[in-house]
């Protein structure tokens, strides 16, 4: 077993080359220490990739609550040895008691009933879609794969430095609920680092889960208190919410680049058109020729993440609800004007790109893990509770935080949110509607063969994160630790800034300055977890900004 020793919180300065973990028969790159030893033991005990991918999801609602969940909702992508590719939906969706203008008051100004509180939270699918997974894919017991959790829940695990820090910081919003109070701030007694976390209504839960699967959380005792603590507190979510969530099979979107066949995220994810879409500008460019890190790299970058952005707000939604014209995004001659658009020295205002639209908030926390065993089956996990412990609400009796992911739709149309991020009319509030999300978990074959998996949490970072880290491997030929480590960027069409991590030197920022960016300095930007796949060995890359772990066997 091997272990990336975790560097907290740090901007990176790439100079000296990094290792990433290896090894031959199983790889899981995770978040959490704890989690991540789960999945390499189901690994180890005969599962596949997607059995411990869900056994990682289980344990990370144990220990990491910051995002890991019962109570929200994410993507999975799968590919299996023998080629079978699938993109599992469990996203959270609007109860049927929800409305277009839920969360605006008598003036029509946007309240915080989407942020904080019972009235946030979208009917839960993490679940059911782990449950969709283990019986499609998985060749493990389900009882197996969620017993490990309940160990966790019930016998506890020692805090980390990182986590004991989370709750101080979360400690002013998770003390407004009694529960999240009690379980997560000790009624006052924070936790110190090295302390043991003991879960017991979340211990109970999870083994009614283990016991009877995701009918219990739809269907059974635990949709019942749930509902009821619903109705108690003025939530939205009913039984009959519950019980007809379904997690919905779509097929990825493929897409190709420099030879290498790149499949991604469809809609309702709005990354994986932006990722096939920026690198379709990309490639007819030879950006790349400058080097890594130079301004016209990032210069260049930058102006296809804006012009990608603009799409997604005038387009994206949920296309079960909306047309979302995928072909026409990603069609040769649009990416062509796209393409000629870009002035080779100068920025492009983001007031010449599209007219504003319709704005929605959409939060950067959020978790994600990719793992692969020794047989070539591939599992990505993007999934969250929206905001840093979702709405702060903990389910009475239950032990797990709920989500607020409602503040992904577009709550007030026509007024900046939080982040600045700007989106459209397709992704309004409706009732049974999955808000628009920028996860975007990916895998890129060669040969017909695995060759690179990542993800990244992060909101809308998330998208170019996983651009960046790709074209890092791809075009300039980084191993996957460097290319997960070296310095980020970002540029979301609207407000008109360029964030970058520290990391790049004086000279190119002035360089970009000259051109015409404002650019705002950032800490740190995504969590990225890759996987590359090299002459029979697996290579893990942790994000050096968390507390990540690659392990592997």
């Amino acid at each position: 077993m091997h272990r990336f020793p975790a560097l907290l919180l740090l901007s990176v300065l790439p100079v000296c080359a990094a290792h990433p973990v290896r090894a031959r028969h199983g790889m899981v790159v995770a978040r959490e220490r704890h989690a991540a030893a789960v999945g390499i033991e189901v690994l180890r005990s005969g599962g596949n990739a997607v059995d411990a991918a869900v056994a990682v999801g289980f344990a990370l609602a144990v220990t990491h609550p910051f995002a890991g969940n019962l109570g929200g909702g994410g993507f999975m992508l799968v590919r299996m040895a023998d080629g079978r590719t699938a993109f599992l939906d469990f996203r959270e969706r609007a109860p049927q008691a929800a409305s277009r203008d839920m969360y605006l008051d008598a003036s029509g100004k946007a309240t915080e009933d989407s942020v904080i509180g019972y009235r946030a939270a979208g009917v839960p699918g993490t679940v059911r879609g782990l449950e969709y997974a283990s019986r499609k894919f998985g060749v493990k017991p389900w009882a197996e794969l969620v017993h490990p959790a309940v160990e966790l829940a019930a016998k506890g695990f020692e805090i980390s430095w990182g986590q004991a820090q989370s709750f101080r910081e979360s400690a002013a919003k998770l003390g407004l609920f009694a529960e999240s109070k009690r379980i997560f701030l000790r009624d006052g007694k924070l936790y110190e680092p090295g302390e043991v976390f003991i879960q017991p209504e979340l211990a109970r839960t999870l083994e009614r889960i283990e016991r009877l699967g995701a009918k219990d959380f739809y269907e059974g005792e635990t949709a019942r208190r749930l509902a009821d603590d619903m109705r108690q507190h003025g939530g939205l979510i009913t039984l009959a919410d519950l019980e007809g969530y379904r997690a919905i099979e779509r097929k990825p979107l493929i897409g190709t680049y420099r030879g290498f066949e790149i499949v991604t995220s469809p809609p309702p994810s709005s990354g994986g058109v932006g990722i096939l879409q920026m690198l379709g500008v990309l490639e007819g460019t030879d950006y790349e020729k400058s080097g890594a890190g130079s301004a016209a790299v990032v210069h260049y970058m930058t102006e296809v993440m804006r012009r990608y952005f603009a799409d997604r707000a005038e387009y994206l939604g949920d296309p079960d609800f909306v047309h979302v014209p995928v072909e026409r995004l990603l069609a040769p001659e649009y990416l062509r004007m796209l393409r000629a658009s870009i002035d080779p020295e100068r920025a492009t205002p983001s007031s010449q790109v599209h007219a504003p639209a319709p704005a929605a908030r959409e939060s950067n926390e959020t978790t994600h893990y990719t793992m692969a065993d020794g047989q070539g089956n591939v599992a990505l996990v993007t999934y969250t509770l929206n905001g840093a412990y979702g709405n702060k609400v903990t389910a009475a009796g239950l032990g797990f935080l709920l989500n607020n992911e409602m503040d992904d739709f577009a709550a007030q149309p026509g007024s900046p949110n939080m982040f600045g991020l700007v989106q459209g009319e397709a992704n309004a509030i409706a009732p049974r509607k999955t808000p628009l999300s920028s996860m975007v978990p990916t895998i890129v074959t060669k040969a017909g063969k695995p060759y690179l998996a990542l993800g990244s949490p992060g909101g809308p970072t998330i998208i170019n994160t996983v651009l960046e880290t790709l074209v890092n491997v791809l075009d300039f030929h980084m191993n996957v630790q460097d290319a997960v480590n070296w310095p980020r960027f970002h540029h979301q069409w609207l407000p008109d800034v360029l964030k970058m991590e520290r990391g790049y030197s004086p000279d190119t920022v002035a360089l970009l300055e000259k051109r015409g960016y404002r650019i705002e300095r950032v800490n740190a930007q995504g969590d990225c977890a890759a996987i590359l796949f090299e002459d029979g060995w697996l290579e893990g890359a942790p994000d050096p900004r968390s507390e990540a772990t690659a392990e592997g066997y």
